[in-house]
């Protein structure tokens, strides 16, 4: 079966782009969905319309990357279930440093051409470790900001497979569908992240409020070595 683990920015239209897509894939595919978000969303019922099986869930208090990676399982037997031969989950974007993809995965990254020509430089791993990148909003730029913001991104991830996309109309849904269809995923047994997860065991990430240094412990680190820079 089939892992399409999709990543990206907030607001680039990603589920836009997926639900264009999955009417392509679905003429050579059984796909099911599950849909990643934070504390609510009414997406999963916009998949539901494609009829497709679709799964919710929300991550509330945790990060919607680190959700989804600890329940990948439980999505794989939901998929099993529905005998589907192709799973595509969408998690929602907020941290630049989590990347969500595995080595059994084909890794998928939605971003926004509006967010500014050095952005992609400014992203981390879900970026630099997707196997394809979707460019989106490229039409409400500049032909020659637009080269400049797929350079940015063969900077971080040369090796990326890039296509241009729009949410609204469809366009590059058939190249996107085309290219998961023909890559080969080499599983194993064992699944593991491409990339680690940011150092977060503090005492912030498990429900911490108070602000004094004395009440806090694990992987943090101080301002010591920071250059100031103070205007004339």
């Amino acid at each position: 079966m089939k892992l399409i683990i999709v990543a990206g920015t907030p607001g680039a239209g990603k589920t836009s782009i997926l639900l264009h897509t999955i009417k392509i894939l679905k003429q050579s595919y059984k796909p099911s969905v599950v849909k990643i978000d934070c504390l609510n969303t009414d997406d999963d019922k916009r998949f539901a319309k494609l009829d497709v099986p679709v799964l919710l869930g929300l991550a509330k208090d945790m990060c919607p990357d680190h959700f989804s990676i600890y329940n990948i399982q439980e999505m794989i037997e939901f998929a099993n279930k529905n005998k589907s031969d192709m799973l595509i989950m969408e998690t929602a974007g907020l941290c630049h440093r989590c990347a969500p993809y595995t080595n059994n995965s084909i890794g998928v990254c939605i971003i926004d051409a509006t967010s500014g020509p050095n952005n992609p430089t400014k992203v981390g791993p879900f970026l630099s470790s997707a196997d394809i990148v979707a460019i989106t909003k490229g039409d409400i730029i500049s032909q020659a900001e637009r080269e400049i913001f797929r350079e940015r991104i063969l900077e971080v991830n040369p090796n990326c497979k890039i296509i241009d996309m729009n949410g609204i109309s469809g366009q590059g849904a058939a190249e996107l569908a085309n290219m998961i269809s023909k890559i080969t995923i080499c599983e194993s047994k064992t699944d593991s992240l491409r990339h680690n997860a940011p150092f977060s065991v503090c005492t912030l990430c498990v429900g911490e409020k108070r602000v004094d240094k004395k009440h806090h412990r694990g992987l943090l680190r101080k301002m010591d070595g920071f250059q100031q820079y103070i205007g004339e």
